[in-house]
């Protein structure tokens, strides 16, 4: 069981909580990123530079994520690809991605991106608030949970 980041664009207080998790519940945490990113040190996280490029960081995750591990990320394609290798994804905001919401999550990503290329203003998402941050903590301790008894998430 490995938690997985796409770090890219995670935000820093979302990684501090994560990185308390898995030094706790002795969880490996890899952040993939294609940049450098400091790191706490410590034998559970690691980190893993791509090389820069769209969707390099996410290839990696695809490639390397096995069922019953944890990604972390924003990103609604990466998420549904985890889905599907059966694997769980969390964006930071607290929101777990299923086989019941992803496609759905999906379609309106792309309905968005079809009225913004057509120049029109969608806005951005809404800051990370502390509601948002205890909604993670909370969906993360509850899949650490799930997962102590059963390492290999069958």
């Amino acid at each position: 069981m490995t938690i997985w980041v796409d770090a890219d664009a995670c935000p820093g207080v979302i990684r501090d909580i994560l990185y308390r998790a898995a030094e706790r519940a002795e969880i490996p945490l890899v952040l993939v990123a294609n940049r450098v990113l400091r790191i706490r040190r410590s034998p559970w996280i690691s980190m893993v530079q791509v090389e820069p490029g769209f969707d390099v960081a996410d290839r990696h995750i695809t490639g390397q994520v096995a069922a019953g591990d944890l990604v972390v990320t924003a990103d609604i394609p990466l998420a549904a690809a985890v889905v599907d290798r059966e694997a769980d994804a969390l964006n930071p905001r607290g929101e777990l991605y299923t086989r019941d919401n992803v496609q759905g999550l999906l379609d309106m990503r792309n309905f968005m991106d079809s009225l913004r290329s057509s120049g029109i203003e969608t806005g951005g998402p809404r800051a990370l608030d502390r509601n948002d941050r205890q909604l993670f903590a909370s969906r993360l301790e509850r899949w650490i949970s799930g997962r102590a008894g059963n390492p290999r998430g069958n």
